[in-house]
């Protein structure tokens, strides 16, 4: 699948944090969110046209595992990946860094950098308006194409 990781960086906010004065664990399912929205964007897939279409793609399964904590003002790099592609589902990987907030950046990695703090997975399926599985490949097969040139052209 996909080799290639699409980074997103953030500062972690204030309002992020618990009273020990790390990044609530709840918070790396919404950057999760984040990475994977801004990657779908990137590649022309953007939430809003998928959804205008009669699409929706919710979380099957989501997966968290904490190394380091972030915390307050840290600049934090998520990195998303496509792992699983099909007519029916997606999945994707993720790892939440640490990162310099000096060094230039590309939105597209080889490899992640910095202090890893997290890494994780969501599984989703396409279903349609009424919540019932959909076929990418015949709903949509424009898109499909898109998602199935993407993964060819990264790996």
């Amino acid at each position: 699948m996909s080799k290639q990781w699409h980074q997103h960086n953030l500062r972690v906010h204030y309002k992020e944090t618990d009273q020990m004065g790390v990044v609530h664990h709840a918070n790396y399912v919404s950057w999760f969110e984040i990475g994977r929205t801004e990657y779908m964007r990137e590649k022309g897939l953007n939430y809003r046209k998928i959804e205008e279409l009669g699409l929706l793609l919710p979380v099957l399964d989501v997966n968290v595992r904490y190394q380091k904590p972030a915390r307050y003002d840290d600049y934090v790099a998520i990195f998303t990946q496509l792992t699983d592609f099909s007519p029916v589902r997606l999945k994707f990987a993720y790892e939440v860094r640490k990162i310099d907030d000096t060094v230039a950046h590309n939105n597209y990695e080889e490899r992640p950098y910095g202090e890893l703090l997290s890494t994780g997975s969501t599984l989703h399926m396409w279903v349609n308006e009424n919540w019932r599985p959909k076929r990418l490949d015949k709903a949509e097969p424009e898109i499909y194409q898109q998602l199935a040139a993407l993964v060819q052209d990264e790996s």
